[in-house]
């Protein structure tokens, strides 16, 4: 948790500096990294109603988990002219966690932290004026939740791995020539999921069907080149 808010304060930080530098270039071309720091919420999805058992779903009591999402992002854009279209790549982690008092529901699950999330996706935008680009998002997110699970004489340590896919709009503000500054908000339904038990001699589950639900709000630093 303490990493997850030194990331984000860092990031908000260098955010604030170079944001009264003078934007120079009006292009948005060429390939570009940057750092990812906001905040995550993951909970059971629109088909999932944990209401009437407060011991059901993957969140059971309190039907959340909310922390702290950081990491780094890659990707490429073509300007072409007032529309932008580029692909990117994106590998964070979470500090989101939740504790259960009931580790003998679905699944097995005691407690439950969110882990790596890996994205690959595309965005389209426009130029809202000659430094600032307003885009949607799109693509392909393959989420990790860890937990230590129990039959009620052994525990277990496991993930659940997942499959879904994510959709996002933002502001993207170019600062100079080559760095710039954004803020998205993007949305993730995770629809599979397989078990990998760590435990030796444990085959992975068969993949099944899940819902879960996420939400974040970030903001990034990068560079262009």
């Amino acid at each position: 948790m303490k990493k997850g808010i030194a990331f984000l304060l860092a990031t908000s930080s260098l955010a604030f500096i170079v944001a009264p530098a003078a934007a120079q270039d009006s292009t948005f071309s060429g390939p570009w990294v940057a750092a990812v720091g906001g905040w995550d919420k993951n909970k059971a999805g629109s088909s999932v109603d944990n209401d009437a058992d407060p011991d059901n779903g993957i969140f059971q009591q309190d039907e959340s988990a909310s922390g702290i999402v950081y990491g780094a992002a890659i990707g490429y854009d073509a300007d072409l002219g007032g529309v932008v279209v580029g692909g990117e790549a994106e590998l964070t982690d979470s500090t989101a966690d939740s504790e259960y008092g009931n580790p003998n529901s679905d699944f097995g699950l005691g407690s439950v932290d969110t882990g790596r999330d890996i994205y690959v996706g595309a965005r389209v935008g426009f130029k809202a004026t000659p430094s600032t680009l307003v885009y949607a998002k799109g693509g392909y997110t393959n989420a990790r939740y860890n937990f230590i699970g129990t039959d009620g004489t052994t525990d277990y340590s496991e993930h659940l791995d997942t499959d879904g896919w994510r959709v996002g709009a933002g502001v993207e503000q170019k600062i100079g020539t080559n760095a710039f500054a954004k803020v998205e908000y993007r949305y993730s339904n995770y629809s599979k999921g397989e078990i990998d038990f760590e435990a030796e001699g444990i085959a992975d589950s068969d993949r099944f069907n899940i819902d879960t639900d996420r939400h974040q709000v970030v903001a990034s630093v990068g560079w262009r080149f």
